[in-house]
């Protein structure tokens, strides 16, 4: 590699403008392709201007919400790009949402139109179906159907300025009560596609998998937005299967990976099953975000795969990357790496202070990937960024002395015990490295006296048997008596959304 991207950071203003510049330099390239069809750079330019035309005149104008229910595909990704060019507002939404989660999006979205992207996934034809959507051309070219929205309401205001006009809503998974519907403008987007995919060092010779969700931000932006920045290819998969994984890295050329830790773990055990090295050729760069990373898995990863993990950290409100470990100097610790260009960060202690060097708060985070705000939802938005821009996470890091960020886990997840603080991560780091553990969760369950019991949930790994009393041992020796679980329960497959991260709030119901 030549040890920087093709194209610079902010070249591009508007989501969708690499389209045309690519399609005339290389028409015939292809752009992206999934289990059912393939899209040159002319292709895809071609489909976005005339999908974008199609919804005009089935009545989505600039400013207008468009539901895009999907798995994905490209006529996921045609659908947001089109919404794009139109100046609407896609709403990607992963198509495994729950009937009642679907209608309560869209009816606080108040969107105008619906497409229900049925070529590659039956749950989109079922809620299609129940919307009463329609084959209609050219949307079933692609393999999608159309439909209006239950409650439209008019459109949003529209602004000529890339940092004003929002290119994309997405409804956050709702851990905390209701989901929010995240604004995210062009600038925020083309912010993050141009910065992390120069940190990529990619170029149009990349084959990238696609196989986190469009519907997440880390998808759309830095995996979508961002290898079509650089002119690079993308392979799109539906949902992760490890196998599939496994056999694209053989067979179709794949030079860019980028995942979460569950799919790392899920890989590394049919690695392992199996023996030896995967066979993957051109690859040359893997990456994790979405949860944290544990050292072990790691340690798995790069054993497994030859190649160093990189790490990153990023929220949907942030569009989503503020961190990343530097493609030429990969860290062999679990930071998350340095602040991208042009991105600010301070660590915020409980009096409000900032924090020195080492010491742990709450980040903070300020600069052009900042949100628009949450939609229709001026008192959330004041509560999480402040006046002067700060967007406060909710999650607790620190910055250490080369200026790497940590981070130790949510603010809202801290446990407290015996009057120490206990944060999950560090304890499920430790539970992870068990040989019979695949992945651990770890929550604090509020006790009579006002204390907090630590309690771990453990997956083990196919085949394993989990033998609590040695798992106990095993934490007895590497961590201190007031960070050992109290309580463990073990579970086949820990909850998890379409990204693979983890869904914490769902073990609840258990303690």
């Amino acid at each position: 590699m030549s040890g920087k991207a093709a194209l610079p950071r902010d070249f591009f203003q508007w989501c969708g403008d690499s389209i045309p510049y690519w399609a005339e330099r290389q028409p015939a390239a292809i752009a992206m392709a999934d289990p059912v069809t393939s899209l040159s750079y002319a292709a895809l330019e071609q489909a976005r201007i005339t999908w974008a035309e199609a919804l005009a005149e089935h009545g989505l104008a600039p400013g207008d919400r468009l539901l895009i229910l999907c798995e994905n595909s490209c006529a996921a990704a045609v659908g947001v790009l089109a919404a794009q060019h139109l100046r609407a507002w896609p709403i990607p939404l992963n198509a495994r949402l729950s009937a009642r989660e679907v209608a309560t999006i869209a009816e606080h979205s108040g969107a105008r139109l619906v497409l229900a992207i049925d070529a590659v996934s039956d749950d989109a034809a079922k809620h299609g179906a129940s919307l009463g959507s329609k084959a209609v051309a050219p949307f079933a070219d692609l393999g999608a159907t159309l439909a209006q929205g239950p409650a439209p309401r008019p459109p949003e205001a529209l602004s000529g300025e890339p940092g004003e006009q929002v290119a994309a809503m997405i409804y956050t998974s709702g851990t905390t009560g209701a989901p929010k519907g995240v604004m995210l403008s062009h600038d925020n987007l083309m912010f993050i596609a141009g910065r992390s995919s120069e940190t990529r060092w990619l170029v149009p010779e990349d084959h990238v998998y696609g196989v986190l969700p469009i519907s997440h931000v880390f998808g759309l932006a830095s995996v979508l937005l961002g290898t079509l920045y650089q002119g690079g290819r993308l392979l799109f998969a539906p949902r992760f299967d490890a196998d599939e994984v496994l056999r694209a890295l053989a067979a179709e050329g794949i030079s860019i990976f980028q995942g979460v830790p569950q799919m790392y773990a899920r890989l590394c055990s049919r690695i392992e099953k199996h023996g030896g090295r995967p066979s993957a050729p051109r690859l040359r760069y893997l990456s994790a975000g979405g949860a944290p990373l544990d050292p072990s898995l790691k340690a798995r990863v790069e054993r497994d795969f030859g190649l160093p993990l990189h790490n990153g950290y990023g929220l949907t409100e942030t569009s989503p990357t503020v961190t990343t470990t530097p493609t030429d100097k990969p860290c062999e610790d679990i930071s998350t790496g340095p602040l991208l260009p042009d991105v600010e960060v301070k660590i915020v202690t409980p009096d409000g202070g900032a924090a020195e060097a080492e010491e742990v708060g709450e980040i903070w985070i300020r600069g052009r990937l900042v949100m628009r705000g949450y939609y229709r939802d001026r008192e959330a938005t004041a509560t999480a960024v402040t006046p002067d821009g700060w967007f406060k996470s909710g999650d607790l890091g620190r910055l250490d002395r080369r200026g790497y960020l940590w981070v130790v886990g949510r603010l809202k997840e801290l446990i407290i015990r015996s009057g120490f603080n206990v944060y999950p991560p560090e304890v499920e780091a430790v539970l992870s490295a068990h040989a019979d553990i695949a992945l651990a969760a770890v929550l604090g369950a509020k006790q009579d006296d006002g204390n907090e019991e630590v309690v771990a949930f453990l997956q083990p790994k196919p085949g394993r048997e989990v033998d609590l009393e040695a798992i106990a041992a095993f934490a007895k020796e590497r961590l201190a008596p007031y960070k050992r679980p109290g309580r463990y329960q073990v579970m086949q497959e820990l909850p998890a959304a379409a990204t693979g991260k983890l869904l914490k709030h769902r073990l609840r119901e258990f303690l």
